[in-house]
């Protein structure tokens, strides 16, 4: 019963032995002068895997760090600090502190080394406030939607003047036909779909029967020529 209790007090032992107090320190600079500028921050390993405060003076400490690969960052809501590669070994040796850029891999680490204990700088304030845009008249008219209200809004200012110009016989053409597509966009609102369709079919006959109409007369009076032509010749 005292053995699995040795064998686990003796794990324990050599985890601890093991397992490193990470230290650092943030430097304050005219951008983050002191903790009370820096507000509520942090620094943690691997996206909050181990974390330790940050003391009025800059100093933090993450406890137990068992060895392997981290990153370290800061976590702060108005500031910017560059991240870090650790390497914690299981020998007696410090930590190694190299630089890293977000996005690349871990392997092979980069050549250059930094000084351990850990030392940070504040790089840059967030600005979360956007300025509002501006109005721009060249802007505004390089939108489609604003090119196509032109193009109708001249269209129809010339639209009188085209109805000037236009043969009587094609103007009484145009009339008819707008007030038929008008006709067909009231009974459509109404839900009249039998004169909608009544309204689209019946230009179509009245069309059809004043060209057959036309056609008639055309061979009738031809027919008139061609008797007279013969009653002249007898």
């Amino acid at each position: 019963m005292h053995l699995p209790l040795t064998l686990l007090a003796l794990a324990s032992s050599c985890y601890t032995a093991l397992a490193l107090d990470l230290r650092g320190r943030i430097l304050w600079n005219e951008l983050c002068p002191s903790l009370r500028d820096l507000g509520q921050s942090k620094v943690v390993l691997d996206n909050g895997k181990l974390q330790g405060g940050i003391t009025r003076n800059g100093s933090f400490e993450i406890p137990d760090v068992s060895p392997g690969v981290y990153i370290l960052s800061v976590v702060s809501h108005d500031y910017h600090f560059d991240k870090l590669r650790v390497d914690v070994f299981e020998t007696e040796s410090l930590p190694e502190v190299r630089p890293y850029i977000p996005g690349t891999p871990l392997s092979p680490p980069s050549p250059v080394t930094l000084p351990y204990p850990i030392l940070l700088t504040a790089r840059a304030k967030n600005d979360y406030f956007a300025p509002p845009q501006s109005f721009n008249l060249m802007g505004m008219f390089q939108s489609p939607m604003m090119l196509m209200m032109l193009v109708m809004g001249g269209m129809m200012l010339a639209m009188p003047y085209i109805l000037k110009s236009m043969d009587p016989e094609a103007l009484q053409d145009f009339n008819k036909r707008q007030a038929r597509i008008g006709a067909l966009q009231s009974s459509l609102q109404s839900g009249d779909l039998s004169g909608g369709l009544s309204a689209l079919i019946n230009p179509a006959q009245e069309e059809s029967s004043a060209s057959t109409g036309t056609a008639k007369q055309t061979s009738s009076s031809s027919g008139v020529k061609q008797r007279g032509g013969k009653n002249r010749r007898r």
